[in-house]
């Protein structure tokens, strides 16, 4: 679903926009002619006309007729995951029960039980994200079961989602971010996973034009300006590569690809390099014409052929042929050195291994009867349906806990007999023991990896071979939540633990059952509750358990009054409801503040604010409020790396803003300065920020080692423009090598 509005036509009148429907709609059937089967054209129209009609006064916030979105998402459905008739039927149909009057009933009507079960799938996706946290992880935990028994309701809402952020730009920037956040939270990780990697790149490139948008422009800038030469590198370091597959007698498809923004965004951050020091800007793909029989050793033949020519780098091989990842992914990946000191990615795999990269899960249904293992994703579905079945309804971490344990790329490890198990990135001994039965984790002591003794804490590596080491003594305890990342241990410590406060809550339901027997009551829901409210405790258990443990003292209920058999505490319990709004304060009345910061919500009235100490934003920052429990409203940047997680569990605490002038008021910000070590540098550096441009500077400190010196310097702007010209200022200085503002809680203290 998407947010809608009843707006005038853009441009176009009603004769031309009922051409302009037709046309779209013709277009999805000649996508869809080679697969069309008798009865299916009739269909199709019932569903065209059904959604059409249902649609007719919806209009999108172009100002476009409504349906041509739900057209659009079917084509996507069909020309770019690879799915059929029925699913297109989905499509055209996945927001006529969330939006119109139409209801489940009439879908199974017409169309019957498969249909009608997607596009309930469909709709209930479409509540996931707009609720409080603790509903919105039980929307999605029902969403993924659907999943997993039908995957072609996430690949439609996949498809749903990619158009939405195409056409992201009629949005409110508000809503942008937020459709942004989700998309980088849970769908582009999601496309990962179902194999869609051109669409979870796709997705995340859009995520980052919203949430980033002047580092995208800058890098699509960039990518334009050296597109020529780049051109010319590739052509010439396939060349000899193609000689020596076509003097062998095989056929291939070779050509070189841009990397992604988003990945080459992610790249810079994660090795703090200029656009200009990524070499890796582009990969190699050699898709292989092979038959099935012979596809490994073709591509093993090629890798060799490519390893005669450059030299590889050992640590960069990834063999997916002889362990394809768990959404069906084969291929062998290499880095080589090519001409001019330049690392160079490549990519080889067949044409069969090549649309399974492309269409994922769609692609691999088409092979499925020609796979050797085929149950890989069943068995994933397997794991999702297992974990959301036996974790608690309110569990608030199930979406983080979803995304680490199977979203995640995978390691492979051996039990002491060789079999096999696939763990998410960053799992541990203990994670390891819970795979192979809860009742071995809940147990596990230890463990022995490569013959060596660990601690259950210890971080697993594909290869590894794993025993685990258990105690009837042993119990799960707190902090072993700190170090599983599979969702599977964490809901069985999660169990454990709760089982055992219920046995020590039992001891103190009875202390409290004898209390309330002695002034002349039972132990009643209502007297329970007034209890809880009264030491302001979450729930009965944690009320029992906290008697048990002597966490709370009993004594004062001899001051609660007594009528019936119903308790009522001493005075009245005050609860406060977080508002959904920030309190507006007059300006008159507001407080005065050193750093007083002015920011206009969206009835431009003055508020009262916290700056995020996550991100550290200054005036010229792209950010957003949000409403904090206890804090009122806190301001973050909208790079923030908390940002996502909060627009997309919390967006309904989100509060438009931007800058006021102020040019009295200074920030707190951060910057790191590396260069060469030299005499008189610190001066030169403190000369420049204080003397020149007459910046504050609240604490400095430089380390020189072997030739090079690091520099912190914490400092107070008015706003971004200001640091952005003393970065630029800096950088003039001879023997500077960098010069980059602090990101996260790193400002030194």
């Amino acid at each position: 679903m998407e947010t809608v509005a009843h707006i005038p036509p853009y441009s176009l009148n009603q004769d031309e926009e009922k051409k302009l429907i037709l046309r779209e709609y013709r277009s999805l059937l000649k996508i869809l002619k080679s697969r069309i089967k008798p009865g299916d054209k009739l269909l199709l129209r019932s569903a065209f006309e059904l959604a059409a009609d249902a649609h007719k006064t919806m209009r999108r916030k172009s100002g476009e007729p409504y349906i041509l979105h739900p057209i659009a998402v079917a084509k996507i459905c069909v020309e770019e995951i690879g799915l059929g008739v029925r699913s297109s039927i989905c499509a055209l149909l996945h927001d006529t029960v969330e939006d119109t009057d139409i209801t489940l009933d009439d879908i199974s009507r017409d169309f019957g039980e498969e249909i009608t079960r997607i596009v309930d799938g469909l709709t209930k996706i479409a509540n996931v994200v707009d609720v409080n946290a603790s509903q919105q992880a039980e929307n999605f935990k029902r969403i993924l079961l659907t999943l997993t028994d039908d995957p072609r309701v996430i690949l439609i809402k996949l498809s749903d989602r990619l158009h939405n952020m195409r056409t992201l730009d009629c949005m409110k920037r508000e809503k942008q971010l937020k459709i942004a956040s989700e998309t980088i939270f849970i769908y582009a990780p999601l496309a990962h996973r179902m194999g869609l990697y051109t669409i979870k790149t796709e997705l995340e490139d859009l995520a980052m034009k919203y949430m980033e948008p002047d580092t995208y422009r800058e890098i699509a800038r960039k990518l334009a300006e050296t597109r020529k030469e780049r051109t010319k590198f590739i052509n010439e370091f396939i060349k000899p590569i193609r000689d020596k597959i076509e003097q062998a007698g095989l056929k291939a498809d070779i050509h070189g690809r841009p990397k992604s923004i988003h990945s080459i965004w992610n790249k810079m951050k994660k090795k703090g390099v200029e656009f200009e020091e990524v070499y890796d800007l582009f990969a190699i793909r050699v898709i292989l014409d092979s038959a099935p029989e012979k596809e490994k050793e073709d591509c093993w033949k090629v890798y060799s052929m490519i390893t005669d020519e450059y030299s590889p780098s050992p640590e960069r091989l990834r063999d997916w042929l002889s362990n394809p990842k768990a959404n069906g992914y084969e291929a062998l990946h290499t880095t080589v050195m090519g001409a001019q000191g330049r690392w160079v990615e490549i990519q080889i795999r067949s044409q069969r291994m090549n649309e399974i990269a492309e269409k994922g899960l769609a692609a691999h249904w088409k092979y499925k009867e020609d796979a050797q293992d085929e149950s890989r994703f069943d068995k994933w579905f397997q794991q999702i349906r297992e974990v959301i079945t036996n974790q608690e309804t309110d569990s608030i971490d199930f979406l983080q806990d979803f995304k680490t344990s199977f979203l995640a790329e995978e390691i492979y490890v051996y039990t002491p007999k060789g079999d096999v198990k696939m763990l998410p990135v960053g799992s541990t001994a203990l994670d390891f023991a819970f795979s192979v039965h809860s009742a071995i984790g809940t147990k596990t002591i230890g463990a022995k990896v490569n013959h060596k003794l660990v601690p259950i804490s210890y971080r697993l590596h594909s290869g590894d071979q794993v025993e685990i080491i258990t105690s009837s003594k042993q119990k799960p305890s707190d902090d072993w939540l700190s170090f599983v990342v599979t969702s599977k241990a964490k809901g069985r410590i999660r169990d454990a633990l709760r089982e055992e406060k219920r046995k020590v809550a039992d001891e103190g339901k009875y202390v409290v059952q004898r209390k309330l027997e002695g002034m002349g009551v039972t132990v009643s829901p209502h007297n329970i509750d007034e209890l809880v409210n009264w030491y302001k405790l979450g729930n009965h258990l944690d009320f029992y358990y906290q008697v048990a443990v002597k966490g709370i003292d009993l004594k004062e209920l001899k001051e609660f009054k007594v009528s019936g058999d119903r308790i009522e505490a001493p005075r009245p319990i005050k609860t406060t409801p977080l508002p959904d709004r920030p309190e507006i304060i007059p300006h008159h009345l507001m407080p005065r503040k050193d750093a007083e910061l002015i920011i206009f919500g969206e009835r431009s009235d003055k508020i009262v604010y916290n700056l995020a100490n996550c991100c550290k934003p200054i005036p010229g920052d792209d950010v957003f409020g949000f409403v904090t429990t206890g804090k009122g409203l806190t301001i973050h940047r909208t790079n923030c790396p908390n940002a996502a997680k909060l627009l997309a569990h919390y967006g309904h605490r989100v509060v438009k803003t931007k800058w006021a002038k102020n040019k009295e008021i200074s920030f707190l910000t951060g910057i790191k300065i590396v260069g060469i070590d030299d005499v008189g540098m610190v001066s030169k550096i403190t000369n420049l920020i204080s003397g020149e441009l007459k910046i504050n500077i609240a604490a400095i400190t430089i380390e020189a080692k072997e030739g090079i010196f690091m520099g912190n310097i914490r400092l107070y702007v008015h706003e971004k423009e200001e640091l952005e010209a003393l970065v630029a200022a800096l950088l003039q200085v001879s023997g500077v090598e960098s010069v980059e503002r602090y990101d996260m809680e790193d400002i030194p203290a």
